[in-house]
């Protein structure tokens, strides 16, 4: 209790900071709101930069010694630093400034871009995902700085392609490993259960990512005169893919399921202790029921089980009216989901073999891998786990839950790999946020509670 009380006493001016700026720190994340940094868009490639600028900026104005903006393969990366001594450890801040595109437009309520509150919630993309938890590291750091209560060194790495994959950010560890040498790295692009319920994910799932082309006639048919005597490419596709799951809705891929790591009775049972409801589940997303691997719960099937899904499938003619046609090629993204101990590559390798020995005659197939990445398990019993719960505890008031997200965060597991630094993964987001959706939005509650909780990891974290 003593302790609890002076770290309190210590961090009381950080908190008051908090809280006298809360409006101006919301201004400032509209500002960076309104940036469309959409990674995957040739024509957003200025907007980059732009939103860039807008991040190395703000460090320097918080209290950053150095900010630059680092150039890679792709878009740019943002680096800053604060250095408090020698004899402290090091926090490696780690986000990401581009967002996912914001189409379909006329889903939105409010304008993609133009962030705007409504029912206590940030609605704009990038809200959430992960402007918002960006920013509030960047508002806890400013308030430790400006208050002095800053107990550690700070780096960050704030990068531009982690909605394409983070093709450039490999490298760019690789080529820098005694820059952003640390001791952990701090990543806030992740969930928690309830606004009432802080969680600490502990898990995330390895990704595959799959573009498919299948290939019939050498043009469009007329589908009076050919159809039934020539393979049409979307009807085969589909049935190539529909073959991918049996009815157990267990992946068919040969050797997909070889290194899937089983967890014991007891880890499942620990598990299903996290507060979950299937009807509250349901009715968020307007099903009205689930569809999964046999065996397995809707949390077990999204934390410890892998999955394959069809992100887009298109072909042929799409336009208003009737164009009878038989097309000469169909397309399909496919993802596949991940958990430990499974390799991407090897996924990948699998993924093609099988999918052209599937291929019916009068077609051919092309297989590519766009992009993957390995899971990502963390033990609970680390410091900076410790800290972490130590921090949520004394915010909202009760433990968080260790959890495992269905989620992927490729670069994570090759942080550990190239820079021999464990992460911690302090998500305030909730599934109701709609990543990745139309109408994305970041809860006002979740983006301040943000930015009471970090400073107090940083003040755990450094405890002797």
């Amino acid at each position: 209790m003593q302790k609890k009380y002076q770290i309190e006493k210590i961090m009381k001016s950080a908190q008051e900071y908090i809280n006298a700026n809360k409006e101006r720190f919301l201004q400032e994340l509209f500002e960076l709101l309104r940036i469309p940094s959409v990674s995957a868009k040739p024509e957003n490639k200025p907007d980059m930069l732009i939103a860039a600028e807008f991040i190395k900026n703000e460090l320097l104005k918080v209290g950053a010694d150095h900010a630059e903006i680092k150039e890679t393969k792709g878009h740019p990366l943002v680096y800053g630093e604060k250095f408090v001594s020698k004899d402290l450890p090091t926090v490696l801040v780690y986000g990401h400034y581009d967002v996912q595109p914001a189409e379909p437009l006329d889903l939105w309520k409010t304008p993609a871009f133009e962030p705007t509150i409504v029912d206590g919630k940030i609605y704009a993309r990038g809200a959430d995902d992960d402007k918002g938890q960006l920013f509030m590291h960047i508002k806890a750091f400013e308030a430790m700085s400006k208050t002095n209560s800053l107990k550690c060194n700070l780096k960050f790495m704030i990068e531009g392609e982690e909605e394409i994959g983070s093709p450039s950010l490999g490298d760019f560890c690789k080529e820098n490993k005694e820059l952003l040498k640390c001791d952990i790295i701090l990543v806030s692009d992740t969930g928690m259960i309830a606004q009432d319920i802080p969680s600490i994910t502990v898990g995330l799932r390895g990704l595959s990512y799959m573009e498919v082309e299948l290939t019939g006639p050498n043009r469009d048919l007329h589908s009076g005169l050919y159809g039934g005597a020539v393979a049409n490419p979307i009807n085969m596709l589909c049935k190539m893919i529909a073959s991918l799951t049996n009815e157990k809705n267990q992946i068919t891929i040969p050797g997909f399921y070889d290194d899937v790591l089983i967890l014991s009775a007891e880890e499942r049972a620990e598990m299903a202790k996290a507060p979950f409801s299937l009807e509250n589940y349901k009715n968020e997303i307007e099903i009205n029921d689930v569809v999964g691997e046999e065996g397995f719960s809707t949390n077990e099937r999204t934390g410890i089980r892998p999955a394959l899904d069809v992100n887009g499938i298109w072909g042929g003619y799409t336009g208003d009216g009737a164009k009878t046609i038989l097309p000469s090629k169909a397309y399909a993204k496919i993802s596949m989901r991940l958990v430990p101990h499974q390799k991407s590559q090897k996924i990948a390798d699998l993924f093609e073999k099988h999918f052209n020995s599937i291929a019916p005659k009068g077609t051919t197939v092309n297989v590519k891998y766009l992009h993957g990445g390995e899971g990502f398990v963390s033990p609970t019993d680390t410091k900076a786990y410790l800290a972490a719960a130590k921090a949520y505890e004394l915010t909202f008031g009760k433990k968080p839950i260790p959890t495992r997200s269905g989620g992927s965060i490729p670069i994570i597991a090759l942080f550990e790999e190239v820079l021999g630094a464990k992460s911690i993964l302090m998500g305030f987001g909730l599934e109701s946020d709609a990543i990745h959706s139309p109408n994305e939005n970041y809860p006002l509650f979740n983006f301040y509670k943000g930015i009471e909780t970090i400073p107090y990891f940083y003040q755990f974290y450094t405890e002797k």
